[in-house]
């Protein structure tokens, strides 16, 4: 049984990236960095339900077999098929953002890490719906930084896709969609977490188009 459900969710996996690359053209940009197998945290700009699987496509199959997207729980497991693509095919880290739960987010994410896995994050926390190239992020990009220094937190913006599917419409426009990979950066020492996150949006920013910036 756990044989085929590997199977099902290799075969789903690939499916996944066909489809994301004929509907989309997507391709990787890496600018100032290397895809090499290091481990790593992706922090991404979050416009779509559908950022999280372009930026995993992208990835070589090497990298994209050691990568975790970090995800929310009530999300992907809402419905069986989700319960199933969530942490089958992509093997996402699940992390459960209602207080109440004594599990805190920040636990498994760095137990992950400890495992070895690289990280693909949203530091926005929602979707981004305003005019703003960014939400302000929260926390947790830093607290990783400090709690596991020796990580590339690597800035990844996904470029296009609201322009691709605009709201109200179900045909996809003949748009292609990059994502584009910069330079990592790290916490320095002694540094505030406002200036960290401050300098990781900025970081994040500079990867977009013109036309976002």
């Amino acid at each position: 049984m756990k044989f085929l459900r590997q199977f099902a969710a290799r075969i789903v996996g690939q499916s996944i990236r066909v489809f994301a690359r004929a509907i989309t053209a997507v391709r990787a940009d890496w600018q100032g960095i290397e895809p090499v197998p290091r481990q790593r945290v992706y922090f991404a700009n979050h416009t779509s339900n559908a950022d999280m699987p372009m930026i995993w496509s992208v990835l070589p199959p090497a990298l994209r077999r050691t990568v975790r997207p970090v995800a929310a729980a009530d999300y992907w497991l809402k419905n069986k098929l989700r319960a199933f693509v969530g942490p089958e095919v992509f093997n996402c880290v699940l992390v459960d953002r209602r207080p109440e739960v004594k599990d805190k987010p920040m636990d498994k994410i760095i137990a992950a890490l400890d495992e070895g896995s690289s990280l693909i994050i949203f530091p926005e926390g929602n979707r981004n719906m305003t005019d703003d190239p960014l939400l302000p992020f929260k926390a947790g990009l830093y607290n990783m930084g400090v709690a596991r220094p020796d990580v590339d937190l690597v800035p990844t913006w996904v470029a296009n896709l609201t322009a691709i599917m605009p709201k109200g419409e179900v045909i996809p426009l003949p748009l292609i969609c990059t994502v584009t990979f910069g330079e990592p950066i790290h916490v320095k020492e002694g540094e505030s977490k406002d200036a960290f996150l401050k300098r990781a949006s900025d970081a994040l920013i500079a990867l977009a188009p013109e036309d976002r910036t």
